[in-house]
């Protein structure tokens, strides 16, 4: 295989840059900062800001750092060492990133676990990572309990819903304890409270570790959706670059308007919400609007009623909920900067339905959790939804090879590569996968198969394993799903590659719609009048609902493995 260095690539030439806001610099220097510095300088200079908020309570920059001196310190008491590895089991409040940045001042490394785990999940990563002690919301404890004797941790530390809320927390706490059946029992002999880490780490400083941009920050557990999930390595170095690539974008636009509010609905276990809502607003020195449930709609919305934020966060299935909510009117957009998009596809029937709402079109930007994540980002002044994913930020190289890996002519798809200061050094343990994924030269294979517009603006066309082959031709989910999503009785949609004597392969659609009158045959038809005969699915699949990810991004390699356990077709396909 030809490598970028060893041949012309005429991505190198970085058509993009005259497609740059005015202002914004071709490069960063990702100089030699960590994101323990991030939050000093963060800390110095905002100090009595609020830096989160959860459920009316707020924790400023000040109170922050000093909740995560309390846990380095306890964790320095337990023997932790430089490198070791703490995994983080909870939704978003408060003690989250108390907990992330005392794990990071201690030299430690953070593993972010999704919450919904099963034991059998949550076994694999715990010991895959190697994490000496696990920090858990008391919701998910009793999943830990279940796989608690095939983990090598050595203490469980359990976090309750009002921890960090003061006298708020208490009242919280109270409640929660009087309605036990909302939380599962549980019972962990290796455990003490998230109260008494505070209590007992308070008592005295911690040492501070001596963090340098080369060392390990995060081992980020990604390809859940495509097959068995693996540690992608995060450097300090890292996602600090990733927080000034993005912020160099962003200033000029931004401005210096006062403090930021940025509702953080999207995980923070997720890469996207840890870098562009998290490091990135505090790298601003405005403050994250905690959601600890995303799913409940209703107190989401009564959340960011009246919260006059700045900068709305979410993903493409959460922008279709709630531009669909009865409630989604009560809220106040005047504040409102932008609202920005990642983690999957955002459809363009969402945005518009989106923008009409909010009066902002959704700025969307693209990268995965090798990257740390953003490659690349639309421009924030745009005045409508570009369907596109925009730019590379500063210092990304991106270039897009065909299956030889030969670079692509502008104008036709290809593989998109990455390089630059965000990308990951490689996955935990796994030289194979990282072999892979890499080449020699330091470019990351994303999987994605995109083109680039003459502009240098890039646009996703799908993911190499998910295209499906009819008679020869590429059929690309993205573009069938984004079709039919247009119908006005489609909620959501997927598409999948399923056998077919006739041409090898055919499109299946699997549908969740808003009206129960919507036939196969109706959005045959419809399909028909917006794409290529060989594109319409041939078989159609109407559901309750569709396996998503905590953040919403629709699973399709569930849809797929579910498909090909069946016994047979199931009667309830209609073939064209």
């Amino acid at each position: 295989m030809t490598s970028p260095e060893q041949q012309h690539d005429p991505y190198a030439t970085r058509p993009w840059l005259a497609s740059y806001p005015a202002g914004v610099p071709a490069t960063i220097d990702p100089g030699r900062s960590t994101l323990v510095d991030l939050l000093r300088k963060s800390a110095a200079a905002y100090a009595d800001r609020p830096a989160m908020e959860s459920f009316g309570a707020r924790l400023s920059y000040r109170e922050l750092t000093r909740a995560a001196e309390a846990v380095a310190s306890w964790l320095q008491r337990q023997g932790l060492e430089k490198g070791d590895r703490v995994a983080i089991m909870s939704p978003n409040v408060l003690a989250y990133p108390a907990i992330l940045f005392g794990v990071l001042l201690a030299g430690g490394v953070v593993v972010n676990v999704n919450p919904l785990y099963t034991p059998s999940e949550l076994e694999f990563q715990i010991n895959d990572a190697g994490a000496r002690f696990l920090f858990v919301f008391e919701n998910f404890a009793h999943t830990a309990q279940a796989a608690w004797p095939r983990m090598k941790v050595e203490r469980a530390i359990i976090v309750a819903p009002g921890d960090l809320m003061g006298l708020k927390g208490f009242l919280v706490n109270f409640v929660s304890r009087q309605i036990k059946r909302a939380v599962p029992a549980y019972a962990i002999a290796e455990s003490l409270s998230f109260a008494e880490v505070l209590r007992e780490g308070g008592k005295r400083p911690f040492t501070p570790a001596q963090i340098a941009p080369e060392d390990v920050a995060f081992l980020q557990y990604t390809g859940g959706t495509t097959g068995v999930a693996k540690g992608a390595i995060l450097l300090h170095r890292n996602v600090a670059a990733n927080v000034e690539q993005t912020w160099a974008w962003l200033d000029s636009y931004l401005g210096p308007t006062g403090p930021h509010v940025m509702v953080t609905a999207l995980p923070l276990y997720h890469i996207f919400a840890l870098t562009a809502c998290c490091m990135l607003t505090m790298r601003a020195g405005g403050c994250c609007l905690l959601i600890a449930n995303p799913r409940d709609l209703k107190g989401l919305i009564a959340t960011v009623r009246n919260a006059r934020f700045t900068v709305f966060s979410g993903v493409n299935t959460l922008y279709a909920a709630l531009a669909d909510h009865p409630r989604i009117r009560d809220v106040d957009f005047s504040n409102l900067k932008m609202s920005i998009s990642g983690g999957m596809s955002t459809q363009q029937v969402v945005a518009q339905k989106w923008k009409a709402i909010s009066g902002k079109p959704i700025v969307e930007g693209y990268g995965l959790s090798e990257t740390s994540p953003i490659l690349t980002v639309n421009r924030a002044d745009i005045a409508e939804f570009t369907g596109a994913i925009g730019y590379p930020l500063p210092s990304t190289e991106i270039t897009l090879r065909d299956e030889h890996g030969d670079a692509a002519p502008f104008g036709e798809r290809g593989e998109l590569w990455a390089r630059g200061p965000q990308v990951t050094p490689g996955y935990w343990r796994r030289p194979d996968e990282t072999a892979k994924a890499m080449t020699s030269d330091g470019f990351f294979k994303t999987g994605d198969v995109a083109v680039m517009q003459p502009d240098g603006m890039f646009k996703i066309v799908d993911r190499l394993k998910d295209i499906i082959l009819v008679s020869g031709f590429n059929v690309y989910p993205n573009e069938v799903e984004a079709a039919l999503a247009e119908h006005p009785k489609v909620k959501e949609v997927a598409v999948i590659g399923v056998p077919f004597a006739h041409s090898g392969e055919a499109p299946m659609a699997f549908v969740t719609a808003r009206d129960p009158s919507l036939t196969a045959d109706e959005l045959r038809r419809f399909a028909h009048e917006r794409l290529t005969g060989y594109k319409v699915p041939r078989f159609y699949e109407f559901r309750d609902s569709l396996p998503k990810t905590n953040v919403g991004k629709i699973l399709r390699r569930a849809l797929r493995d579910e498909y090909f356990a069946r016994p047979k077709a199931p009667a309830n396909e209609e073939q064209a």
